[in-house]
């Protein structure tokens, strides 16, 4: 016999209360609960358990070898470890009209295999008149307009696809929960009963989650545990620029990356980003200079773009786009220290061309040298590379992944780079390995190239 009650449910994070309260003791957040009700069976009086599988001796245990699945998107290849694997869930998360669907729906034509599209949002209709846009059409995709998760499993099991893509996971339904699509309970019982599907018949099932404001993805955090795969699709909408990013892969690395730019025909890999996010500086103006970052473990070149002006106010301003505030206001105290700079009267602009955020903290180097460059108005030439870390007593300390870095300027012609010290063997013919130890002495050699600034 099922006994049912009502409770109420946070929809950020998934805590339980029994009667409505308007912040969430867990998460902290606002008008999040919501009334579901809960079915639930009475317990059996017998204690005796039920067996359903043995326990089994680790080195006993055969492990099946599956060929991945090419994706036929090299870059998403990549992010995910060489392919999709059999039987694995992904889930794919991204703000709203970031190119998720789109994504997947090329996916979905550039297999060979039997692919059965699941969406809750869109007609067919919609979905042919996407593809006709973007000049995809093959027989091989299957769409199917449902949100019952019974209903797609049938048809799961009728059409034997070798895969199945389900937009969005928030819009699905299970019959035997009382609550409306999108709630904790249902995306949890809906990607649970997925989850078992792709398990039992080794089909690969991903899912397009919605995010909330503060970035993270709609629905209980459970959501993310149970998946084998978490990917992060990154960009603004007004920029062309998409970073794929993987926060999560039981299959593989979470440190690779992928980047795509959104043109009329869809999403376009970009197989070498730093010749994109360079414009090279034509006009030889002050207050750009050129970094190395990582992304992942990828290397990228891009522009750092600084204006210091007087304040015309009492308070200077300090904005920054693509990096962090406090780590400028951290930079602009160590000049005002170390280099003597006042920056107090000043107004300082910071933005990183291209849309892209950065959180490596090599681009300190190239920050301070933009600053000065439009400090001083002097210009320093496009053929120069930073990466450094700038700590609080000026010196300049050392970053991962110097061979990257290196290799990635030598390829792109870079002449001259600024670099700790460091015992990395990797050098270039065309590029001129400059050590630096202190922010004052790289900075005099820099603006006056007489001065010695290997000390």
């Amino acid at each position: 016999m099922a006994k049912s009650k009502t409770i109420y449910v946070c929809q950020s994070c998934g805590a339980q209360s029994p009667k409505w309260i308007g912040k969430c003791n867990s998460c902290n957040n606002w008008n999040t609960f919501q009334e579901e009700i809960i079915t639930s069976s009475v317990a059996s009086k017998s204690n005796s358990p039920s067996v359903t599988t043995k326990p089994i001796v680790l080195t006993e245990i055969k492990s099946e070898n599956h060929t991945r699945i090419d994706t036929g998107i090299h870059e998403l290849n990549q992010v995910i470890g060489g392919g999709i694997v059999p039987g694995s869930v992904i889930l794919l998360g991204g703000e709203p009209g970031i190119g998720k669907s789109t994504l997947l729906l090329q996916v979905a034509v550039a297999l060979t295999k039997k692919t059965l599209y699941v969406s809750g949002e869109e007609s067919p209709q919609q979905i042919s008149l996407r593809a006709k846009r973007l000049n995809m059409h093959k027989d091989s995709c299957i769409i199917y307009s449902e949100t019952d998760v019974q209903s797609i499993l049938h048809q799961i099991e009728t059409l034997q696809p070798e895969l199945v893509i389900v937009d969005s996971v928030q819009t699905l339904k299970h019959p035997d929960i009382d609550s409306s699509p999108g709630s904790v309970s249902q995306i949890r019982e809906t990607t649970n009963v997925l989850i078992e599907v792709a398990k039992k018949t080794h089909i690969p099932i991903i899912l397009i989650g919605h995010i909330t404001k503060e970035g993270s993805i709609a629905g209980p955090k459970i959501l993310e545990h149970m998946v084998d795969v978490v990917l992060q699709f990154e960009g603004d909408m007004h920029n062309v620029y998409r970073i794929l990013r993987s926060n999560k892969n039981r299959f593989g690395s979470t440190s690779e990356i992928g980047i795509f730019e959104m043109v009329q025909s869809g999403l376009r890999e970009v197989s070498n980003p730093s010749e994109m996010l360079l414009s090279g500086n034509p006009e030889k103006l002050s207050g750009v200079a050129v970094a190395s970052v990582m992304e992942g473990v990828r290397p990228l070149l891009i522009e750092v773009q600084a204006l210091v002006s007087t304040a015309a106010y009492g308070t200077p301003q300090r904005s920054v786009n693509g990096y962090d505030a406090k780590r400028l206001n951290m930079l602009l105290a160590v000049l005002e220290k170390r280099l003597g700079v006042k920056m107090y009267t000043k107004d300082v602009f910071v933005n990183i061309a291209g849309g892209i955020k950065v959180q490596d903290t090599a681009i300190d180097l190239a920050v301070v040298a933009a600053i000065l460059s439009s400090l001083f108005d002097v210009y320093i030439p496009a053929s120069y590379c930073f990466a450094g870390e700038i700590g609080l007593t000026g010196e300049v300390r050392m970053v991962g992944h110097l061979e990257k870095r290196i290799k990635e300027c030598s390829k792109l012609g870079i002449q001259q780079m600024f670099i700790p010290k460091h015992d990395v063997h990797e050098q270039s013919k065309h590029t001129n390995i400059v050590h630096c130890t202190r922010i004052d002495t790289t900075f005099r050699a820099l603006f006056k190239p007489d001065s010695k600034v290997n000390e």
